[in-house]
This record gives structure tokens, sequence and C-alpha cells, in this order.
């Protein structure tokens, strides 16, 4: 988006704030350029040791220290995924901030909008320009971004120090759809702060303190957003399912879990007590890896009807407020 194609109130946001876009974007390329440095030192290192002869398994005298460089370049590319994944995590509560403070905040607290608004801007277009070039930018953004950790990921899994498996939260959260629903959802309560509290340094508080809840509760009801598959007989989900229960099911098609059997005697197994059952079978529950884009689809969905309802309060208080 460039400010030159912009006109009105969407060119000042842009204006005003271009340095600290600028920086936010010169941050995520640094970021992008360790990963990227860092596998191509580690794919260098991995056709060097598989040209030398020596193993990891089996280390024989001589290879100690070609060994211990090489897993040394591994566990650096892999550091680096993780922390890639880990910014990706913060990222949503950033954009909350920048929305909730400069955006909005600031420009209410010390009165500067009233500019905007003398100047045949209404109070809704003010808004909605400080929704949207936020909005555009981090869609564009955090796309790229979650692609990039998806593929980071996927390099990671070759090495000696795998990253963890698609479900876990660091990972999930990395890549997929779900990071940029993440962030628009804070975009959009960033802005429902600012506008309710009028205060720079509240608002960005607030906004951060949402994040946490909203990423508590979503991780909890991850694993319900998506039937899950049910596997009878005994046996095992394949390589990569996310295992979530298993239990044994009765002749008659009840349920029950091996968790209900849980209770003060520690000497009672569950195995002990299911033992009475009578042509019972055995059953897991899990997700195959297949399910990855149902669940990041329904997350993402509901992420964006949260910033949906956000955004609809937000241009309420502010009718209330300024007509």
């Amino acid at each position: 988006m460039s400010a030159i194609a912009l006109r009105g109130p969407e060119r000042v946001v842009i204006h005003q704030h271009r340095r600290a876009l600028w920086s936010a974007g010169a941050l995520a390329l640094m970021g992008v350029a360790v990963v990227v440095a860092a596998w191509l030192w580690a794919s260098s290192a991995s056709d060097t040791f598989a040209g030398s002869g020596c193993s990891v398994e089996n280390t024989v005298r001589g290879c100690g220290d070609t060994v211990r460089a090489f897993l040394d370049t591994e566990l650096r590319f892999s550091r680096a995924v993780d922390y890639a994944g880990l910014a990706m995590m913060v990222l949503p509560a950033c954009v909350g901030m920048f929305v909730a403070g400069p955006l909005v905040g600031r420009e209410l607290e010390s009165g500067t909008y009233q500019t905007s608004w003398s100047q045949s801007v209404s109070p809704a277009r003010w808004l909605a320009a400080r929704l949207a070039v936020p909005a555009v930018l981090t869609l564009a953004g955090v796309s790229v971004l979650s692609a990039f950790s998806a593929w980071a990921w996927s390099r990671a899994k070759g090495t000696y120090y795998p990253r963890g498996d698609w479900y876990e939260r660091e990972v999930y959260g990395a890549m997929g759809s779900a990071p940029v629903g993440y962030a628009l959802c804070m975009l959009a309560l960033g802005a429902l702060a600012g506008l309710l509290l009028r205060r720079t340094v509240a608002a960005m508080v607030v906004t951060v303190l949402a994040y946490v809840p909203l990423t508590m509760v979503l991780n909890r009801v991850r694993e319900d957003l998506w039937p899950t598959v049910r596997l009878l007989g005994g046996d095992r989900p394949g390589e990569h399912a996310w295992w979530i229960d298993s239990g044994m099911l009765t002749a008659s098609g009840k349920a029950l879990y091996w968790r209900d059997c849980e209770g003060p005697d520690v000497s009672v197994t569950p195995f002990a007590c299911m033992r009475g059952l009578k042509g019972a079978t055995e059953f897991t529950d899990y997700h195959p890896a297949s399910h990855f884009w149902p669940l990041q689809l329904v997350e993402t969905g509901i992420l964006l009807g949260l910033a949906a309802l956000a955004v609809a309060l937000a241009f309420r208080v502010l009718r209330r407020r300024h007509g």
C-alpha cells in the first residue's frame, strides 16, 4: 500500500506512522533473513557432513569434532525456527497494542483527532482509516510470515532437532490462517480498547491482557472445533496424529473413557476397572494431520467473528460519544 496512491485519512495514517511501519517491516525482514541464513548454513553443513564419511549414530575415532560441528549447526537452525515461532505467537498482541496506543488512544488522549474531524473527515471515516490501513498491512504481512513459518518448520523436521508436531501450540499458532485471525482480532480489540479508555498506555495494557485469556480459551477448546476420528480395536493412530482420548466402547455403543476409572483407590488401574466389560472394544479418538486446515479455518472463523463484533462495538461507541 503506497501513501501516494491513498487519499484522505488513510494517507494521513501512513504518513504519521511511517517510521513505525518501516521499523516493523525491517524487523520482520531481519528475522526472516536470520532463519534463512541459519537454514543455508545447516544445509551446507549437512552436505559437508554427508561427504565426510562420519556418522552421528556410530561415531568413530577422528569424527568427534566433525559430528559436534554438524549437530551444533543443526541446533542453531532449530533454535532460530523456535524463536521465529515465538515471535509469531507474540505478533498479534503487538498489532493490537499498536492500534490501541498510537493509532487510537494517543490521538484521543492528546486531542489531535479534532484536527481531522474539522477538515471534513467524519468520526466514522477517521476510525475506518485507522482500522483499514493496519488491517490491510496485517493481512498481507502476517500471511507471508505464516507461510514462511510453515516453510521453516518443514525444513526443521528433517534435522536432528526437529520442532514439535503440527498440533503443538507453538507450531500450530505460527502457521496457517490462525495467526492472521489472531492478528486481525487483536487489531479490532485494540481499537475498541483505545476508544473506551482514551488513554494510550492503559489501552495498550488492556489489549495485551485480553490476548492472554483469548489464546488460553481457544487452545483449550481447539480439539473440539472439528470432529475427531475414532479408531477401534486397539490400533494406534498413524504418524503425526494428535491423540485426544481413548477408552472402551461397550456392546451397546457407550463410550467409557480411561479417565472415568480414575478414583481415590490407586491400586485399581484403568484396565482392572474395565476388565468386567463384556464385548467391549478399545478405541482411540484422534485428529489426523489432514485435520490441520479444518481446525485452522474454524478457529480463524471464530476469531474473525470476534473481530467483527469488536469493530461494530467500536463504531457504536464512537457514534454515542461523538454523534
